[in-house]
């Protein structure tokens, strides 16, 4: 009897170190895993900063053109008035009522075609397969399609206009895309500030129905 009580210490203290191994050797393991999280957030955080200026919040008057285009760029109305101008008479009604105006600016082909969009040359007039979206201020937006403002499919003098009946678009107001060849107002996209150019191909060809 005295033999066994001699063994029962020394069993329940064996028990503790194991345990207390095995406690350390999950607090090793769970610190091992922390570690490559931490390093994985802190990539990602790294990554976050170094995100491109596009991201970059606008200032009123600047346009961001992007999409699927080879030279993203931002411009604004300074860089517009510098361009060469082109003067368009409209007509069309609004919620308003009946509208009359002259506007100047630049034919949003001209701009879009320096981002150098990225058409499927290998496609019969691939071009026609390209979109244009307009948003402006409240993220009011349109479509148009490329065939709509390429000179070389359609007669239309879609603009970025800077003045209207020549006054100019003060930063917070203008620029102002302007649609001659619509008789309702709905894609006269005003305080425009972003541009995107894309194809529709990924939307057609994905089985959307």
């Amino acid at each position: 009897m005295p033999q066994h009580s001699s063994l029962r210490p020394l069993t329940w203290g064996a028990s503790l170190a194991v345990s207390g191994l095995l406690l350390t050797g999950c607090g090793a393991s769970a610190d091992s895993k922390a570690e490559p999280a931490a390093a994985t957030s802190a990539s990602a955080s790294a990554s976050a900063s170094a995100a491109p200026s596009s991201s970059a919040p606008l200032k009123p008057g600047e346009v961001r053109v992007a999409g699927q285009v080879d030279k993203p760029y931002t411009l604004t109305l300074t860089d517009l008035r510098a361009l060469p101008q082109t003067s368009v008479s409209v007509e069309f009604t609004s919620a308003k009522g009946p509208q009359k105006h002259t506007y100047k600016g630049v034919l949003l082909h001209d701009v879009l075609k320096n981002a150098q969009p990225r058409f499927d040359a290998s496609k019969k007039n691939g071009q026609l397969r390209g979109v244009a979206v307009a948003t402006g201020g409240g993220d009011y937006r349109a479509v148009f399609a490329w065939a709509e403002i390429d000179p070389g499919f359609a007669k239309s003098q879609v603009l970025l206009a800077v003045s209207e009946d020549d006054v100019p678009f003060e930063d917070a107001s203008g620029p102002r895309l302007v649609a001659p060849q619509d008789t309702k107002g709905g894609r006269y996209v005003s305080e425009l500030n972003r541009l995107w150019v894309g194809v529709v191909d990924p939307v057609v060809d994905g089985g959307q129905h």
